[in-house]
């Protein structure tokens, strides 16, 4: 699914850098290096440190690896509307709460629709702070993540969970 990107930019993080891309409603994208669906160079201008919605996220990045709270900017990841479903839901997701793929497909209503829930969580396009790290194998097992494992490790010892 392709995405309307307007406008990127670099953050540099205690995981890695990501690059941010924006739509003209809000954050589209951001994505580490090498990591699983990352879309490659983004054919879009560099922000020069003044759009707010990069900027907001910058400060969310800043807040959450700091422990503090996060304010969210406007997000507007492309998917199908399934998809957008589950990336929502990944957003109630408590901080050192990991839910199973089991569990966050009954919360959706679509108990057996766990794999094509993996699946969408996946390809979640806004790393980190649509926190599809936060879920794990039934058994608790830290299953796959776009970023790679010991980021999705990192970012649940980080929210208080040992992994």
């Amino acid at each position: 699914m392709t995405h309307h990107h307007i406008l990127q930019r670099r953050i540099s993080t205690p995981l890695g850098p990501l690059t941010a891309a924006r739509s003209a409603a809000g954050l589209s994208g951001l994505w580490f290096d090498g990591q699983k669906h990352h879309p490659g160079p983004l054919d879009v201008p560099h922000d020069d440190g003044r759009d707010p919605v990069l900027n907001a996220t910058a400060d969310a990045l800043a807040a959450y690896f700091s422990g503090r709270p996060v304010a969210l900017p406007a997000l507007d990841p492309a998917g199908t509307a399934f998809q957008r479903e589950v990336w929502q839901a990944l957003l109630t997701i408590a901080p050192g709460q990991p839910a199973t793929y089991g569990a966050l497909a009954e919360r959706l209503g679509r108990a057996s629709a766990a794999r094509a829930l993996g699946a969408a969580v996946g390809r979640n396009p806004i790393s980190v702070l649509v926190p599809c790290h936060r879920v794990i194998g039934a058994d608790g097992s830290l299953t796959g993540y776009a970023g790679g494992l010991a980021r999705k490790q990192a970012l649940l010892a980080l929210e208080g969970r040992a992994a």
